[in-house]
């Protein structure tokens, strides 16, 4: 009886500690480009974690993580949390698809779309998980995206700038 308490207490500790780093590990990719699997682990012991690249690939593949082009030859890690890459995929093309322009009105996001493509365009991006938007609302070629900030929103107009631009 004892023993399966604290096996099931150790369980208990260990979950919320892999949440906590799956936190940060959001945190470290949405503040800084990172393209390897090392910087990530890097990044992670300078917070105070202690991991193994395997704890990392682990980690990466449970955030359904993607990589997309950063600029210069390099790529960087992103959120597209979504439970099938080919989704991701279908919804990275139903944004380049129907993206027209963007523009930020403090905290909101308006993206401009093709003629009737809004309804898509903001599906894709409520798909894609951003942490940073509340919610989209969409009419036939017009999206509004609540941003949780200003500053958050020009993040967010960053991510998707890349992702469009692949």
């Amino acid at each position: 009886m004892r023993d399966e308490l604290i096996k099931s207490v150790k369980g208990m500790v260990l979950d919320a500690m892999k949440r906590e780093r799956h936190e940060v590990v959001v945190d470290l990719i949405n503040k800084y480009d990172i393209e390897t699997q090392e910087e990530l682990a890097s990044y992670l012991r300078k917070e105070g974690f202690e991991v193994t690249q395997a704890t990392v690939s682990r980690d990466i593949r449970e955030l359904h993580l993607s990589k997309i082009a950063a600029g210069n030859g390099r790529q960087k890690y992103i959120t597209l949390q979504n439970e099938d890459t080919r989704l991701s995929d279908k919804y990275i093309r139903v944004l380049r698809d129907g993206f027209v322009s963007m523009n930020m009105a403090q905290n909101i996001l308006v993206i401009k779309t093709v003629q009737g493509m809004a309804m898509a365009v903001a599906a894709a991006v409520d798909a894609m998980r951003f942490p940073e938007i509340v919610g989209c609302i969409a009419g036939d070629d017009t999206i509004f995206a609540a941003v949780k900030s200003v500053d958050e929103t020009k993040s967010v107009m960053d991510k998707l700038d890349e992702i469009i631009k692949g």
